[in-house]
């Protein structure tokens, strides 16, 4: 997929899941938070020993993506999203 398309696509995906009123379970959230922010940011490098428990498991979801290429992390959020959808 061209990165033009491949972000297109991403943003629409992103956006669809944004505005969804269904709640969605919270292992497929952390899915999409970490599939989103290695798309958007690249590899998690700041882990903070202060954190309350919903956002070490935020971290923990995002670290375990470290080394997916943008690319990849974008067409993995718009299969999901699919399946949700």
């Amino acid at each position: 997929m061209l990165n033009q398309t491949l972000d297109k696509e991403f943003n629409k995906a992103y956006q669809k899941i944004s505005d969804l009123t269904e709640n969605i379970a919270p292992d497929i959230m952390l899915k999409f938070y970490s599939l989103y922010k290695q798309a958007t940011l690249g590899d998690f490098s700041n882990y903070s020993s202060t954190q309350d428990i919903r956002d070490a498991f935020k971290s923990n979801a995002w670290a375990q993506l470290i080394g997916l290429e943008s690319n990849k992390a974008k067409e993995e959020y718009i299969k999901l999203a699919k399946q949700i959808l």
